[in-house]
């Protein structure tokens, strides 16, 4: 049984903070388009994709900071977004785009949705849950801040893996089954949503992976200087870069042979307003952990890789089958404990 797709990581370089979202659109479409020509089925756009990396800035003005949200609650009906959406449709390509969403209720969401062209509808939705950085910005005139605490409000709907229909034309379905068939690893493919950050932590995937998910998909928009964020001791700006790409790189192959999952990563990168450095480095990722292929520039760019979900099976069913493997009665700190408590001193 074949369960071959052709995937791609959709790369977005600099976006400034005067640009219009309808023109960063029209860079999307492009991507998208060139995506088509190599029979990509799968687009993976970045962490708010339509704008200028906002949390940066401490904004003051509602008015500047509500342009930054896409309100309401189906985006693909966006004036601005939805020629995007009628793209992807048009292509027959999945699109995952990470967006700043604005609730009915006021709050914001730093979030992430997957289109599936042959639903022609949202069929998942993701809230980044591991915000980083201050509500306040720094002290420090020249710092780079990083308010996502104040923008944004942690997710609320966990980590939801999903079947996308589509993709794998010879997937089992639910009316084909006969009754004690084994359907592991034959159906619609399982994928999950990460957004930045979250990828830093490893709770996160295997959360997914104990739903089967064989990959895992996420944008990023990461500093390529961020000392005061980090805390990290001072860098010449080349070497912290260089720093923040290797951790970027890590824990993708890394979590990704630990949880034996795909990995796509989409960076949004480059020099916003000729200031802001966001590194690029997009990846494809095996569930063995070697990057299959990656971002050559920091500029917009279609990362692509044919991938084969069937090599999940090995790293599922033997290095970590969970089913014989895993010990939950020894690994009670996980859901009870937030901080760090030290043994007593001696």
């Amino acid at each position: 049984m074949s369960r071959q797709i052709t995937v791609a990581a959709a790369q977005v370089g600099a976006v400034h903070r005067d640009a219009e979202k309808k023109d960063t659109v029209q860079r999307l479409i492009r991507l998208l388009q060139k995506a088509a020509g190599k029979e990509v089925k799968l687009v993976v756009f970045p962490e708010c994709t339509l704008t200028t990396f906002f949390p940066r800035h401490f904004i003051e003005s509602q008015e500047e900071l509500d342009k930054y949200f896409e309100h309401g609650e189906d985006i693909t009906q966006s004036q601005d977004v939805k020629p995007l959406f009628d793209e992807a449709r048009s292509q027959g390509i999945d699109i995952v785009l990470g967006y700043a969403e604005r609730a009915p209720d006021g709050k914001g969401w730093n979030t992430s949705v997957y289109f599936s062209a042959t639903e022609g509808k949202v069929i998942s939705k993701y809230r980044k849950v591991h915000l980083p950085g201050t509500k306040e910005p720094f002290a420090d005139p020249a710092a780079t801040n990083q308010l996502e605490k104040r923008y944004f409000t942690p997710g609320n709907i966990g980590f939801p893996a999903f079947r996308a229909p589509g993709l794998v034309p010879d997937a089992v379905k639910k009316s084909s089954v006969n009754e004690g068939d084994s359907t592991v690893g034959k159906g619609d493919p399982i994928f999950g949503m990460l957004i930045c950050n979250d990828r830093r932590w490893p709770e996160a995937w295997r959360i997914y992976t104990l739903q089967g998910a064989e990959l895992i998909m996420f944008g990023f928009n990461t500093g390529a200087n961020m000392s005061h964020l980090w805390g990290s001791k001072p860098m010449p700006p080349d070497k912290a870069e260089a720093e923040a790409l290797f951790h970027s790189k890590l824990v993708q192959q890394a979590n990704s042979y630990m949880n034996a999952c795909f990995s796509i990563s989409s960076a949004r990168c480059g020099l916003d307003d000729g200031k802001y450095g966001l590194i690029g480095g997009s990846a494809i990722c095996s569930p063995e952990g070697h990057i299959l292929a990656e971002a050559k520039t920091k500029e917009d760019e279609l990362v692509v890789a044919r991938i084969d979900l069937n090599e999940c099976r090995q790293g599922k069913e033997k290095t970590f089958d969970y089913a014989r493997h895993r010990r939950i009665e020894t690994y009670g700190l996980i859901d009870k404990q937030t901080g760090v408590v030290e043994p007593d001193l001696l």
